[in-house]
């Protein structure tokens, strides 16, 4: 079972927060003293030591020298920043709009050489079409009050699909059927974008599997989660993105989908439930 992303940010900013408490003790200063010596309420020393604020970087540099522990600050400073970014919120990401988040992604998708993408929700970004595209990304920017440059984000979003047909790329793509049935766009958009997902699945790259409602459940359904050459994981919650790099983490997330692959059916099978969803939209 992977461990919930947001446990996984909170256990990351403890260890921060362990590590500011033994500078402290190594130092023999109390938590009075690193408030006098900072200026800080009593209070705030200890919202840091015990992880209920994180720190900011000059926090972590005013704590190292009122301990005489400059020297520690850096790499401090640094697991700081990778633990904060590792939970990453959506409308952070997406002040400036949609489609600098789109071309975000190149450089991660052009130097991955296996995707493993499981998604329980819509259509994985990589297959999706324009206009199902257009119809999902102007969803999110409308929920989430981001910028409207939804027609540029689509084309960065098309842009950036090309990995499937360039490069030296395999894809894993592992769908719940409830994705074939939701309907994104409207039935045309649709439809449009259950014949490409037929179309795709011939390409020798690309392994399309999808997981029946009637499959007898030995996993269930979680949150949509990518693997990259099994080094990173990202998980989609519906308020941020969470990077996991942790290789026991990454592991466990390799772990669930592998079971999901063993309840999917793939093939002529998966092309027969990807057929049914688009007779149900007539």
């Amino acid at each position: 079972m992977p461990a919930s992303p947001s446990s996984s940010v909170q256990a990351a900013r403890k260890a921060v927060a362990d590590r500011l408490r033994e500078v402290r003790r190594d130092a023999n200063l109390t938590a009075k003293d690193v408030a006098e010596r900072t200026g800080w309420y009593k209070s705030k020393v200890s919202r840091l030591e015990n992880a209920v604020t994180p720190p900011s970087d000059d926090d972590i540099r005013a704590w190292c020298r009122a301990c005489q522990a400059d020297g520690m600050a850096a790499d401090l400073i640094a697991a700081s920043r990778s633990a904060n970014n590792m939970y990453v919120e959506w409308r952070r990401l997406q002040r400036t709009g949609l489609r600098q988040l789109q071309e975000s992604y190149v450089p991660l998708f052009d130097r991955t050489r296996v995707f493993r993408i499981y998604c329980s929700n819509v259509v994985p970004g990589l297959l999706q079409t324009e206009g199902y595209a257009r119809a999902l990304l102007g969803s999110i920017a409308a929920f989430r009050d981001a910028p409207d440059d939804v027609s540029e984000a689509v084309i960065a979003r098309m842009d950036r699909s090309r990995v499937v047909r360039e490069g030296d790329h395999r894809f894993a793509l592992l769908v719940e059927e409830s994705v074939l049935r939701h309907r994104v766009g409207g039935a045309e958009i649709m439809a449009g974008q259950l014949g490409h997902l037929l179309s795709v699945m011939a390409f020798p790259s690309v392994s399309l599997g999808v997981i029946p409602f009637a499959v007898d459940r030995r996993m269930w359904m979680i949150e949509t989660f990518s693997v990259y050459d099994e080094k990173l994981a990202q998980v989609e919650t519906l308020t941020a993105q969470v990077n996991v790099a942790a290789p026991s983490e990454v592991g466990q997330y390799l772990k669930a989908f592998g079971e999901f692959s063993k309840l999917a059916v793939y093939g002529a099978d998966a092309r027969a439930l990807i057929t049914s969803a688009v007779d149900a939209l007539e």
